[in-house]
């Protein structure tokens, strides 16, 4: 058999899909193009690397994200996001009351205690105790002083509690169908120009996720497809973004009762996707030396 498969490619293809091929020329000694992100040397190198690794014991699957969140705020047009954002809470009353109420949802232990079965405050509290999860896991010691602070801490702190309220679990597929289910309701409820920020990084998580699936993890590929469709089904039906739920005020309210009020629909059976992390990556070795070692760093 001929094995030369790539050789199939002609040059009718390569005509074809690259049209006339036209050559820009430049003075610049470097890469250039019109694209910023293109353009970033070290944002280049982490989406190749991050798209096309597998994900071995060696490294956590959310390497590198902090990395690449901070080279795409760098690359932002800020004054046009706080713009919009100003133009937005003109237009959307509960997306200003929520900014302007500035209550922040993360609790300590205490706060959490004593809490009556099935209440918000009872899940987060399990979750906290025994997850190993920290809600606070992202732009940790910032200190909030403008709207657009309170939007990037609460969204850190809300996104665990979305987790526990759309039963869309802290796995493989949970996260898919969570990023489906955002993003619906994201370009449903905002602008599009703002919701792309606000889905920004998790574009790159989605895309890193799918190709790393696509070229390695066969049986991650096609759970992550029917966690897709949920998850959007889900998104679709959601009063609004979920990150705009003050949550301190729901802490006594039964999750069923907060689902229903929210319009949080068919919510996965606690457990049904458990499996998924496990097919999502090389298998980690409880005797794998240097993964014990890197784990313990």
């Amino acid at each position: 058999m001929d094995n030369d498969i790539a050789s199939k490619v002609s040059d009718a293809d390569f005509a074809y899909y690259n049209a006339s091929d036209i050559q820009y020329t430049t003075r610049s000694s470097t890469l250039i193009s019109s694209s910023p992100y293109l353009n970033h040397g070290e944002l280049r190198v982490l989406i190749a690397q991050e798209m096309l690794r597998r994900n071995g014991p060696d490294l956590p699957n959310t390497a590198f994200i902090p990395n690449v969140v901070k080279i795409l705020m760098e690359l932002e047009d800020w004054p046009r996001i706080f713009q919009l954002f100003e133009e937005e809470k003109a237009r959307l009353p509960a997306f200003k009351a929520w900014l302007e109420g500035r209550k922040v949802s993360l609790f300590t232990t205490e706060e959490l205690k004593g809490a009556e079965p099935g209440t918000l405050r009872a899940v987060i509290y399990d979750f906290v105790v025994h997850s190993g999860y920290n809600m606070d896991h992202f732009y940790q010691g910032m200190e909030i002083k403008t709207d657009f602070d309170f939007y990037m801490k609460e969204r850190t702190h809300t996104h665990d509690i979305e987790h526990m309220i759309t039963g869309f679990e802290t796995n493989h597929a949970g996260e898919v169908a969570l990023l489906a289910a955002n993003a619906r309701a994201l370009y449903q409820y905002f602008r599009p120009e703002l919701a792309a920020f606000f889905n920004r990084v998790s574009a790159y998580l989605k895309a890193k996720t799918t190709m790393k699936s696509g070229l390695f993890y066969p049986e991650a590929f096609k759970v992550e497809l029917d966690a897709e469709d949920i998850g959007a089904a889900q998104g679709r039906a959601w009063k609004h973004p979920l990150f705009l739920i003050p949550y301190r005020d729901y802490l006594d309210w039964k999750v069923s009762d907060i689902r229903e009020e929210y319009g949080i629909t068919n919510p996965p059976p606690p457990g049904e996707w458990a499996w998924t992390t496990a097919v999502s990556e090389d298998p980690r070795i409880a005797n794998d030396d240097q993964a014990m070692a890197t784990a313990a760093e």
